[in-house]
């Protein structure tokens, strides 16, 4: 049999007139290959044999079957061959069944017009062709989609980006029935040393010998290579894919088939080249979101390493001053933030407070924080330290540039106590103010704000304020906080009576503020705790929204 007849639609023609048959046999013997049967059960043979056929021409009338019953057994099994029944009497009922039935695509009836016969054979082949075409894209289009819900199911079951890649090469694998599937990712246009594999369970490790060389012609090419070798005489198929996404190359896959003597078809490795486009779109997320998360994990060591320096740049532990009590807390919002607090006992002996916010959260703050209290040490520290006025001065000069460059602002409260005369003489930059009461008189004293205040740092190059001053009295308290504090959200049934009862969500809310405050004070049992205070104002806080300090001198 030559190529051309390989090439030939397959053609039937069954008919018990043995002059019928040849007739039809000589007609079509050069446009198909033809295959004569004398009686139905004879044709059937031959369609279990041969299979298929684009075309049958039969007869009606049949000893044993007629031609009705006989296209009828073929449906089931061959649904795209196109049928032609041939009818020398006129049984309408028979023919509109077999028509209406999907039996036959037309019917002519004897003697036949040749010319007409070969005309309704054209159409009838091109009818097959065109529903086998169909038929084929619709086929590829399933294995396409069924092919990409399955690849999508393993990425999506993939616990993190090593199990995504070895679902990948596992079930492309299987699909197209490889000896082996190795998938490399590339990094940086070179092949890393991870790999990630399948292999056949029929097949030996000895049988899976994968061609390098492809590899290196992918990543220098980015078009997939294909090639067929030997390997202890049985012929080897490689395929070598890469993973690309926006001309980014992020892996290559390899196929390979031991034993087989067909190289992949074009319709499979299309399906293969379009498979590896979704999955690089998959491992390109994957990746992203994996350098998110190491890129996250980093940031979280980094800020908790800041996190534990910015602690330790407040004091640890407070000075014990004779006749007087010290306390401070300070809690930020993230894992830095720019609040802070500062208490320094000079030689000469006076006590200097200072509570400062800087403003925004997180690293930026905390940055201007750790600056501010380098800068405030160092003014402290002098033989002779300034009024609270002049040291803030100076600090808005050291630091203005940098604040008003980067948007930034510092509110600041600086007080300098003396124990052995009592005086307190305070310096306020555009801080809530510092919040003075006595607890032998505090069911009768109103809140004594101290409202001497200027500007906060960073506003203008130049600040300008003068200090406060006044004489601290044995059983006084001198607050100092930030506006976490004030600002908090709190129920109003802790304003009134100093507990909550019932749910939260039930109950009605509001700002803390200034008045608030000094309504909770005077509720505290004695002695004053400041972590118990925090305590209860946070307890109405499901997220703390800002840095939260409070420090207290308490006159003994």
């Amino acid at each position: 049999m030559t190529e051309t007849e390989v090439e030939k639609l397959k053609l039937m023609i069954v008919d018990d007139e043995l002059d019928n048959l040849d007739l039809l046999y000589r007609t079509f013997r050069r446009d198909f290959q033809v295959f004569k049967a004398n009686h139905a059960l004879s044709a059937l043979e031959i369609l279990e044999k041969e299979g298929e056929m684009a075309v049958i021409i039969s007869d009606q009338r049949m000893p044993e079957m007629n031609g009705t019953e006989f296209l009828s057994r073929t449906v089931e099994r061959f649904p795209d061959t196109i049928r032609i029944l041939l009818t020398g009497f006129t049984d309408v009922e028979d023919l509109v069944d077999a028509i209406n039935s999907g039996q036959v695509f037309k019917y002519i009836t004897k003697p036949w017009n040749p010319e007409r016969l070969k005309v309704l054979v054209e159409q009838a082949t091109e009818t097959y062709r065109l529903v086998k075409q169909r038929t084929q894209e619709l086929r590829r289009s399933l294995r396409r989609e069924s092919l990409f819900n399955e690849v999508t199911t393993a990425i999506r079951e993939s616990l993190d980006y090593g199990n995504m890649l070895q679902k990948i090469v596992a079930t492309i694998g299987q699909t197209f029935d490889a000896t082996c599937c190795l998938l490399i990712p590339v990094e940086g246009d070179r092949l890393t040393s991870d790999k990630f594999s399948y292999q056949d369970e029929k097949s030996s490790a000895l049988s899976c010998a994968f061609d390098d060389s492809l590899f290196e012609k992918v990543v220098e090419t980015r078009h997939y290579q294909l090639n067929q070798d030997t390997f202890d005489g049985y012929p080897c198929n490689h395929l070598v894919v890469p993973l690309t996404y926006q001309q980014q190359l992020l892996a290559v896959l390899a196929l390979y088939q031991y034993g087989r003597d067909d190289l992949w078809p074009d319709e499979d490795i299309k399906l293969i080249t379009g498979v590896a486009d979704q999955a690089a779109l998959a491992l390109f997320q994957a990746k992203l979101y994996q350098r998110l998360q190491e890129k996250q994990e980093q940031i979280r060591a980094e800020l908790e390493v800041a996190r534990q320096i910015q602690n330790n740049l407040l004091r640890q532990s407070l000075p014990d001053i004779k006749g007087a009590k010290l306390q401070a807390c300070c809690y930020p919002a993230r894992e830095v933030g720019g609040d802070f607090f500062e208490v320094f006992v000079h030689p000469k002996g006076d006590l200097w407070l200072a509570v400062g916010d800087v403003s925004g959260k997180g690293v930026p703050a905390a940055l201007f924080m750790a600056s501010a209290i380098s800068v405030l040490r160092r003014e402290l520290s002098q033989e002779t330290p300034a009024e609270p006025h002049v040291i803030i001065k100076n600090l808005n000069h050291a630091l203005c540039n940098d604040l008003i460059s980067n948007n930034c602002f510092i509110t600041l409260v600086l007080a300098c106590y003396t124990p052995t005369t009592g005086e307190l003489v305070y310096a306020n930059a555009g801080h809530i103010y510092p919040l003075l009461w006595s607890r032998q008189a505090a069911s009768t004293q109103q809140p004594n704000y101290l409202k001497v205040r200027g500007i906060p740092l960073g506003i203008l190059p130049t600040w300008q304020a003068q200090s406060g001053k006044l004489l601290l009295a044995s059983g006084d308290t001198l607050l100092l906080a930030s506006d976490g504090i004030t600002e908090a959200t709190v129920s109003n049934e802790l304003l009134k009576c100093g507990k909550i009862d019932g749910n939260f969500s039930a109950v009605s809310h509001s700002m803390l503020n200034q008045e608030g405050l000094w309504q909770l004070l005077q509720m505290e049992p004695p002695p004053l705790s400041l972590n118990h205070l925090l305590a209860r104002i946070q307890a109405n806080n499901q997220v703390q929204e800002d840095d939260q300090t409070i420090l207290s001198l308490e006159v003994l």
